[in-house]
């Protein structure tokens, strides 16, 4: 096997080494011979049960992997979605032999994985322990222990999952999505949601588990430190134990893309920045004729880092921090085209013409040479990569099964992938890439992007914008904004803002605070302490339990710097010059009134709000005071880091007393991408802070 990569590894790269010479750039190189490729078999054989075993040897490392595939149509759920996802996590927690603890420590003894799903599973380990390991993942798969309280268990894990991401805009923007893609009476458009998950029963997953998971369709693939003969005696040992079942065959209706290009809008009202998607769905499976010209056409647009899309709306604009395209193959002709990027607010507009544009493009012009040639350069190295993994000769055996290819399939790749033309990518693009009859599934703020995206034309039209809630369900245009009272102005929101915390007198008495809690970013949890002393010297210190102080942020009046696990940074004269103009402690003591706007009364997570905006030497703020309480709730603003504009959001509640004035004990820092929550649990007012402090 190594001779035989070697050898395909010289003739790509010569192969490459030759388009890279002198060419008359003014016309297309004629393909040159691809390399002939031998693609091993692996062994097989087949249980009376169904079950279809291969076997690929590999006795490079002492280790051995085993999947189990089930090749089951997807399922519509109903109003029982979620039904396939617990089945999956009960599977795997031992057996009615064996109880979960005792099967999780022998597998941990073998320092061996064993994990099952609805759709199959997994193992690995130590070629040693191979039979053992068979036997556990065998008992486990075929002999559940499905029991009421561990199903009680998964179901409220399930329902957390649920609960935490309802606020999350990436997660209703792909489920709506999708939603809207094939629509709620199609497996690949259904979701599961509260509601759905408690309508699920233990004899559900019961039922759900005898009708699928079965063998008849089911493949079982071994890889590793292991002989054929030994593969063959375990499986046939623990495997054959499996009853003889085919799964019920289902009908899947056809999804319909709508007849004219249109905006699907999603509001989410505390959205830091717009989650966009260019969707339209198309017959496209991995045996049809143009399966590697449009492979190649989706790797030109939006596949890759140097693709039109993410060259214009990253490189070029610096709009967004990566902006990709996708076209999957579906064996059951539903394929779905996406071009998806995440922007803050203020270019959402922009992101979505220049999205359109670029598909536009690739669907009337000719990509160049230089293009072309890049991106068969691409595959040719990825597809030389893979060859020098094992996996690689079971997965496109698998893939030849499943998908009824021809048999020389994988022999041939490289030979068309060298084949495709610049037309071809021309028209592939025309056939997938349904710029006239797509969705542009926007999940963002709406108070900010709505009113730019009304204004939007496509092929000299203006672009209708339809409302979905987070659901997919259609709703009306959302009101953004309601009449301001009379007598309510910047000054006198400020006011209630100073009465509301404990006074403006008492306030300006407070020349230092220590606020020391929790801040939990990326599932870690740390300890953070922060002081601040007037009118503009802070510290902050994040302290890890095994690591101790990880980051520390200083300002002492006229200089600063972040360290930062060994690294230091100094603060820039711009980011000096916008402290010094703060009070540290109550900002609102150092705002120039001259330069703060009454925006406008919105809503803040369901309570309204009034909106000022604050114009100083960098980007202009936004902060929101609650109506009712006059407090604080949340700031907005943007900043430009490595070239890119990347928005802040702050927001404030469980204002908590000390000494009489109101602190916010909850913050939330959302910083592009990153997300940080921090739970204060006291707060000292003038009590030992001093200078040195801030060294």
């Amino acid at each position: 096997m190594k001779t035989k990569i070697l050898s395909l590894i010289a003739l790509v790269f010569m192969g490459i080494l030759t388009m890279q010479g002198q060419v008359d750039r003014s016309k297309q190189p004629t393909p040159g011979p691809a390399p002939k490729i031998n693609i091993g078999k692996p062994q097989s054989f087949t249980l009376s049960n169904g079950l279809k075993v291969m076997v690929v040897e590999n006795h490079k490392l002492p280790r051995v992997s085993i999947s189990l595939r089930l090749d089951n149509p997807p399922v519509l759920d109903g109003d029982k979605a979620g039904i396939s996802d617990l089945t999956g996590a009960m599977l795997g927690k031992g057996s009615k032999a064996i109880s979960k603890d005792v099967f999780n420590e022998e597998v941990d003894y073998m320092g061996a994985n064993v994990n099952l799903s609805a759709n199959g599973g997994f193992a690995s380990g130590l070629s040693k322990y191979f039979n053992r390991i068979v036997e556990l993942m065998a008992d486990a798969a075929i002999n559940p222990n499905f029991t009421q309280e561990e199903f009680d268990k998964e179901k409220e894990k399930t329902l957390e999952g649920i609960k935490s991401e309802e606020k999350n805009v990436k997660a209703a923007a792909n489920r709506v999505k999708y939603l809207l893609a094939y629509g709620k009476n199609h497996p690949y458009g259904e979701y599961v949601s509260k509601e759905t998950v408690s309508n699920v029963t233990l004899a559900d997953v019961n039922r759900f588990y005898q009708n699928y998971f079965v063998p008849d369709n089911a493949y079982l693939v071994v890889i590793g430190d292991i002989d054929f003969k030994d593969v063959k005696k375990a499986v046939k040992k623990n495997f054959n134990k499996w009853r003889k079942g085919l799964a019920p065959s289902v009908s899947i209706p056809n999804a319909k893309n709508v007849q004219y290009t249109q905006v699907n809008f999603v509001d989410m009202p505390d959205a830091v920045q717009s989650e966009i998607s260019v969707v339209n769905t198309v017959e496209f499976k991995m045996n049809d004729d143009d399966y590697h010209a449009a492979l190649i056409a989706n790797k030109i647009y939006g596949g890759g880092f140097s693709s039109m899309l993410n060259l214009n709306l990253r490189e070029a604009n610096g709009w967004t921090y990566g902006a990709r395209s996708s076209l999957s193959a579906d064996r059951n002709s539903q394929a779905l085209f996406s071009a998806s990027t995440s922007v803050r607010n203020a270019v959402t507009d922009s992101a979505v013409v220049e999205t359109l544009k670029e598909m536009n493009n690739i669907r009337t012009k000719d990509v160049t040479i230089e293009q072309l040639k890049n991106v068969k350069a691409k595959y040719l190295g990825d597809f030389v990569l893979a060859m020098e993994k094992p996996q690689t000769i079971a997965r496109y055996a698998l893939n030849t099964e499943l998908n009824s290819l021809p048999d020389n399939f994988y022999e041939t790749f490289l030979e068309k992938i060298n084949a495709v033309t610049i037309a071809d990518v021309k028209r592939v693009a025309n056939k997938y890439f349904l710029a006239n009859n797509a969705r542009v599934v926007i999940a963002g703020k709406g108070s900010d992007v709505v009113e730019s995206l009304e204004k939007m034309t496509y092929n000299g039209k203006k672009m209708p914008v339809k409302y979905f809630d987070k659901y997919g369900n259609p709703t009306e245009k959302p009101v953004f904004s309601k009449p301001i009272p009379d007598g309510v102005t910047a000054q006198s929101i400020i006011n209630n803002y100073f009465k509301a915390i404990g006074g403006k007198d008492a306030v300006e008495k407070v020349k230092s605070v220590t606020l020391s809690g929790d801040m939990n970013t990326m599932g870690q949890t740390m300890a953070i302490e922060m002081k601040k002393m007037t009118p503009n010297k802070t510290l902050t210190e994040v302290s890890h339990p095994q690591m101790g102080v990880i980051m520390k942020q200083v300002f002492n009046g006229k200089s600063g710097y972040a360290a930062q696990m060994g690294q230091q940074k100094q603060m820039t004269e711009q980011e000096v010059a916008e402290a010094k103009t703060k009070n540290v402690l109550f900002e609102e003591l150092s705002l120039d009134m001259s330069k703060i706007t009454l925006e406008s009364m919105t809503s803040i997570k369901g309570e309204d709000a009034y909106k000022l905006k604050v114009v100083g030497t960098g980007e202009p703020e936004f902060r929101f005071y609650d109506v009712k309480t006059g407090y604080l709730v949340k700031t907005e603003t943007s900043k430009k880091v490595q070239g890119q504009s990347i928005s802040i959001v702050q927001e404030y509640g469980n204002y908590t007393p000390s000494k009489g004035i109101q602190f916010p004990f909850s913050m939330t820092i959302k910083q592009g991408p990153q997300t940080y929550g921090m739970i204060f649990k006291a707060a000292k007012v003038n009590e030992n802070v001093t200078e040195a402090d801030f060294k």
